[in-house]
This record gives C-alpha cells, sequence and structure tokens, in this order.
C-alpha cells in the first residue's frame, strides 16, 4: 500500500519573531551565555570543546521586545569529522536566519586567527554583528579586551556569562538592533508539546528533520551525535505544537559521566515536559528491553505514547498486522498506544504522525459527564462483584472525573486497602471499553468515603 510523503502543512512560528544568533569558536561560552538569558539550564555546558553540536532555540523576552535566541555549535578550526561538517553547517543556517548576530570571543584567549577568519566572514554578511568579549571577571581583563577593537566589529561589549556581569547591557544593544516582531509573534506558545524519544540511532533527529523539512537536527551514523534536547515550534493545520528531539536514552549502567549523563537526564526531562512521547523503535530490532524501560517511563508519568516502528524501509516482509500484534505483545502494559510504520530516511509514512497526536491529545482531553460514569460503574460492578478480603469487601460508592490529560477519576470506596491490582485493571478496561482514551494512560484514584 502506497502512502503520500505530504505531512501536512506545517509551518514554523518561531519565524514571526526576530532572529538572534549566538556564534563563535568551540569553548567560549555560547551556551553559558543562553542559559544566562533564559535564567535556566538549556543547554548542556561542560569544559569539553564542541559539547553543544545542534542549534538550540529558545524563545525571549526583553524590555517587553519578544525574539528568539539560537544557541550554536561552537565552531572548529578545523572541519575533520561528520560531525564538525554538520556543526559548520548548522552555524550557516543560523546565520542566515538571524537578523543580530551575537560573536562571542574568549578575552583570556586574547585575538585569535580564528576569530580573525570568523570576524571577516560575518562583515560579509552585511548583517549588525555585536562583538560580545565573554570571560572578562577582573579589571586587568577587562584591560585586555582593548585588543578585540581590531576584529573592526566596533565597540566591542564585555560581560562575564558565568558571573552575571554585563549580559544586561548586551541584551539591551540587542534590543536596539532588532527589526519589529511581526504581529502575530504573541501566538506563538505550544498547545501540544511532543517529546521524540528512544534508544541511541532509531532515527529520532532524523525524523525531526523530516517533520519539519529542514535540518534542524545533526544527522550522523553514530550514536550519540544529539546530545541537547531541540525545542521546535511548529503550526500544525491551525494547531501549535511543540517538537522535541532529545538524545538517545542508554542502559543505566552503560551511561558515560559527564556530558552523556546530562543528555540522558535531559530527555528524562522532555518526557516529563510533554503531553505526548513518540517513541521511536528501530524495526530491526524492535521492543527492546530499553524501549519497555522507556515506554514504562512515560506511562508512569502519565503521558500519551505513540509508538513509531522507524526504518520500515529495510523490512522484506512487510506484514504490518502481524509486526503490530508483536509489538504489542511486547508494550503489553500500553496495549492502548497507536503504533505506526514509517521510514524517516525516505519520509514514507509520516503524513499519518501528526494527525494521529491530535487525535491523541484529544483523547487526553475528553470528559466523560457524570451520569454516563454512573451508569458504567453500576454495570461493572454488577458484572464483576468487588472482592473480598476475609469478611470484607470492597464496596464502589461513586466515579467523577476529577481531571484531564492525563484523565484521571476518582472513585469512592468504604475501604480503598481492599482493592486488588486486578479489580483495577478491570474497571480501567470497562472505562476504556466504553470511552476509548486511545495513547494516553488513565490514572484511578481511591478514595475513603461512608455511603
Amino acid at each position: 500500500m502506497e502512502k503520500s510523503e505530504n505531512t501536512g502543512t506545517i509551518s514554523n512560528r518561531v519565524s514571526a519573531r526576530p532572529v538572534v544568533a549566538i556564534v563563535g569558536r568551540q569553548n567560549v561560552g555560547k551556551s553559558t551565555l543562553l542559559n544566562r538569558i533564559l535564567k535556566k539550564r538549556l543547554a548542556i555546558t561542560s569544559d569539553i570543546p564542541g559539547t553543544t553540536r545542534d542549534r538550540i532555540m529558545a524563545e525571549v523576552t526583553w524590555n517587553n521586545v519578544p525574539f528568539v535566541v539560537i544557541d550554536t555549535g561552537g565552531l572548529p578550526p578545523k572541519s575533520v569529522t561528520e560531525v564538525d561538517h554538520a556543526v559548520i553547517a548548522q552555524v550557516d543556517e543560523a546565520i542566515l536566519e538571524a537578523d543580530v548576530i551575537v560573536f562571542l570571543v574568549d578575552v583570556r584567549d586574547r585575538v585569535t586567527p580564528f576569530d580573525e577568519e570568523i570576524a571577516r566572514r560575518l562583515h560579509r554578511t552585511g548583517k549588525p554583528v555585536i562583538l560580545a568579549i565573554n570571560k572578562v571577571d577582573t579589571n586587568k581583563l577587562l584591560a585586555d579586551a582593548a585588543e578585540f577593537y581590531r576584529l573592526g566589529l566596533g565597540e566591542p561589549a564585555a560581560i562575564s556569562a558565568y558571573h552575571n556581569e554585563g549580559v544586561d547591557e548586551l541584551m539591551d544593544k540587542i534590543v536596539s538592533l532588532l527589526p519589529p516582531a511581526e504581529t502575530d509573534a504573541a501566538e506563538t506558545v505550544p498547545g501540544v508539546k511532543i517529546a521524540i524519544v528512544g534508544r541511541p540511532a532509531v532515527g529520532k533527529s532524523l525524523l525531526l528533520n523530516a517533520l519539519l523539512g529542514e535540518e534542524r537536527a545533526i544527522v550522523t551514523g553514530k550514536p550519540g551525535t544529539t546530545r541537547d534536547t531541540i525545542d521546535s515550534p511548529i503550526d500544525f493545520q491551525g494547531q501549535n505544537m511543540l517538537l522535541i528531539d532529545t538524545a538517545g536514552i542508554r542502559k543505566r549502567g552503560q551511561v558515560l559521566p559527564g556530558v552523556e549523563k546530562y543528555s540522558v537526564m535531559r530527555s528524562m526531562e522532555a518526557i516529563d515536559r510533554a503531553d505526548i512521547a513518540l517513541l521511536v523503535l528501530d524495526a530491526t530490532e524492535p521492543a527492546t528491553a530499553q524501549d519497555t524501560h522507556i515506554a514504562g517511563y512515560i506511562a508512569d508519568a502519565g503521558k500519551g505514547i505513540i509508538l513509531l516502528v522507524n526504518k520500515w524501509d529495510l523490512i522484506e516482509m512487510k506484514d504490518e498486522k502481524a509486526f503490530s500484534e508483536k509489538v504489542r505483545t511486547e508494550f503489553i502494559f500500553a496495549s492502548y498506544a497507536p503504533v505506526l510504520f514509517i521510514s524517516a530516511k525516505t519520509k514514507w509514512g509520516l503524513e499519518a504522525i501528526l494527525p494521529e497526536v491530535v487525535a491523541v491529545f484529544a483523547e487526553r482531553q475528553r470528559r466523560v459527564p457524570s451520569e454516563e460514569l454512573s451508569a458504567l460503574l453500576t454495570k461493572a460492578i454488577t458484572a464483576h462483584v468487588p472482592p473480598h478480603t476475609g469478611k470484607r469487601q470492597l464496596k464502589l460508592f461513586s466515579i467523577s472525573q476529577s481531571g484531564v490529560n492525563p484523565p484521571t477519576f476518582a472513585f469512592k470506596a468504604n475501604d480503598p486497602t481492599l482493592l486488588h491490582f486486578s479489580y483495577r485493571r478491570y474497571l480501567e478496561n470497562q472505562l476504556r471499553e466504553a470511552f476509548g482514551f486511545m495513547g494516553t494512560p488513565i490514572k484511578l484514584e481511591f478514595k475513603s468515603a461512608r455511603r
């Protein structure tokens, strides 16, 4: 069966706001500056050159002026590896998108030949460039900053991103150079937050790029390329969404300390702040123990889940029904999860993903009328009497819906301690059979009460 490559009407809502790109050599403090501007740790920072690789975008408002800041990977002095070339491409894309460029240098390194090369490159763009000299922590270093005038980029801004010195003045200068934002820029708040998660090298970043129609994340054949979580606001057929690409989540014993550890932590945090997780599986090795571990975390966090079987183009005998049943058997604890077959590389099947997200999000917002819930409880108790514990029997008096996203139901009982997990599962199955809740866990709460 043929499937269209059209993924629907998608537009990037970030473009409505002016864009500021932070560029510079490796390890000059670009990610530290971004975190300081945002007043939170969005980008991973370390003393290891080249920690940031992808473009990291964040929305900022300063003096009531909204704009987007892009943190870029550090430019390597020599492009040797595949990742180096990809980082340079990402920086070039950020410069192309930018209305204002912040060129960050390290005062302790003085003016390097590579700084001069970058300065010449930025001159040629014709765009406003602010030279920011970072790590100016002492009066001596402030005097050393005068050397950077020779880069020909006007009066530099001396700052210390780590110690929050001079950052406010830098932000004032940025805002003074920005073009006015478009009138609909305030509408960029995402309505549905979607985390793209999975093991390393299953195709998460390739999927993000395919959905966006641009090289938003660096993709190589090497596991662990993505380190930061990457937020990409989009508009899908009038619905605001936020796509969050994440680093691959390895087994706990295989996670290396340092950058990789923080990458995995950010991935778990991405699940926590998402509404729905797209769990990407590898069709050539589906449903590993780590896949089910990640799915279990998603379910425990109360998030919606869609299972994406990627690399379907590599499977010769394509029997979606049999394959789907096999996957559902492995993910029996999340049997409510839809299973989609895709190829991020060829863009096959991608047109079904975002409509499925919309459907699952609607299920997470579903509210059931009280009278229908009461009727269901009466029917469920009649068909299957609550269990006994010794001479005592569980009695359920009422049910009400206490929340959404995820759907949450509160039962009043004579003694909740008498509830057996099998009867809890029975009640959940009754709710699903009657009202659906595809793609989302539902929470059942039991409170003690008298009739």
